[in-house]
């Protein structure tokens, strides 16, 4: 009989610290049926530039909005891309949300994450094949380049022709940076728009720059002003915001005053907005505004839904991008839903 109730016993204790265990496990299921515990990375190639950081502080919404945890890291080459997503991985991450510094990097990006069992999505710029092909498979949200540069090029001749200069004294500087297809489209788009409205092709001067941002824009128009030293007005366009500033910041370097450069950038960026606040009117004209909300936010609020509920999202999501310059800026931000 004490044999037969100390079995019974140990069967009860068994019992009772089996229960915990069991009772866990079903809300651990329940909580990844509902979402609670979904984790999103969101990789970006220059984390220093103020867009990127914009998306990071939108996505940071959407993960308070969803009850997600997000998880931000640089990707600023392909060794720190591959070992970010190993660093996602080891933190339980579901999937992310990558720009990546080289889009020829999709394939090794793609293998990896389905290497750990994550979904992956590209905003910004979109992941290439082997053969140079988009790799459709891949969710993505981008701008429309092409026609996002031809808005650059209407802005710049509009300007031109109010201001009244004459074609055989102004030039164009097109920095440009065909390593990257987002940015050649956009450079791309503005030449074309510029020699459609009647500005000669042989006054568009191609100036490649070696890097994305003032620096590099800088040394590329420095060179190419001072091989023509004849012309007297100068537009400038590039691929972004910083690298047009670079070469107005080149262009007053030589002399030239705010009233002889036309400089349009894309993005709308904390470095436009700083141009417009300075007290003197700078060369840097006008900027096509793009917004990072959209880019940061739904970006995340696809990618939660994608793993949460399985929705997955659209292979394919452009986004617009609308003129502003020191008069409409206000009237722009809060369009774009900036303004906050």
């Amino acid at each position: 009989m004490k044999r037969l109730l100390v079995f019974a016993l140990m069967i009860a204790i068994a019992l009772g610290a089996a229960m915990p265990l069991f009772a866990s496990g079903e809300q651990e299921a329940a909580g990844d049926e509902s979402g609670d515990d979904v984790k999103i990375g969101f990789l970006v190639k220059q984390p220093e530039e103020t867009w990127f950081q914009d998306e990071w502080k939108f996505a940071a919404e959407a993960a308070e909005d969803y009850g997600f945890e997000l998880v931000t890291l640089g990707a600023e080459d392909g060794e720190v891309t591959l070992n970010a997503i190993d660093n996602l991985a080891a933190q339980g991450a579901d999937g992310f949300i990558i720009c990546a510094p080289d889009v020829r990097l999709g394939p090794a990006i793609v293998a990896r994450a389905e290497q750990h069992g994550m979904k992956v999505m590209t905003v910004d710029d979109r992941f290439v094949d082997a053969d140079g092909n988009f790799m459709e498979e891949v969710p993505h949200m981008g701008i429309s380049a092409y026609e996002i540069g031809q808005i650059v090029g209407d802005a710049l001749y509009e300007e031109m022709q109010n201001r009244g200069w004459e074609v055989e004294n102004t030039g164009a500087l097109a920095i440009s940076f065909n390593e990257l297809d987002t940015a050649r489209e956009r450079v791309e788009g503005a030449t074309d728009a510029l020699v459609d409205a009647g500005f000669p092709a042989d006054r568009i001067f191609d100036t490649p720059q070696e890097r994305e941002d003032v620096e590099g824009g800088f040394n590329a128009a420095a060179d190419k002003i001072t091989q023509h030293p004849d012309i007297e007005n100068w537009l400038v366009f590039a691929l972004n915001d910083e690298s047009v500033m670079g070469g107005v910041r080149a262009a007053e370097g030589r002399g030239f005053s705010a009233e002889n450069i036309i400089g349009v950038g894309i993005g709308g960026s904390g470095s436009a907005l700083s141009e417009f606040d300075k007290d003197e009117v700078t060369g840097f004209f006008a900027t096509v505004t793009i917004s990072p909300y959209r880019h940061g936010y739904e970006t995340s609020e696809n990618m939660y839904k994608w793993i949460a509920e399985g929705e997955e999202p659209e292979k394919l999501i452009y986004t617009a991008g609308m003129l502003m310059n020191r008069d409409n800026r206000a009237d722009v931000l809060s369009a774009m839903g900036l303004d906050r």
